[in-house]
């Protein structure tokens, strides 16, 4: 389900919403959800000194019943 709210999110403000993708791996610390966005859309995932992206794994925190990580990262990478 956080999976799933993360990439709505992401698709909503993004200019290429076919370019997003959203993946989530376990490890030792919880959950870890990869976003990758077309280039020309990092600065508007991250926004202005991070406050899209903080808001983003703020509303990620208060859905989630476990630890969750949002890493956000273009598609070159």
């Amino acid at each position: 389900m956080v999976t799933e709210a993360v990439e709505h999110l992401i698709r909503n403000i993004v200019d290429f919403p076919d370019d997003v993708s959203v993946k989530s791996f376990q490890n030792a610390r919880g959950e870890l959800i990869r976003v990758r966005v077309n280039p020309e859309d990092i600065g508007r995932v991250i926004g202005r000194h991070g406050r899209t992206a903080t808001a983003i794994r703020t509303v990620v925190q208060a859905i989630a019943d476990h630890n969750v990580r949002v890493d956000i990262m273009d598609v070159r990478r």
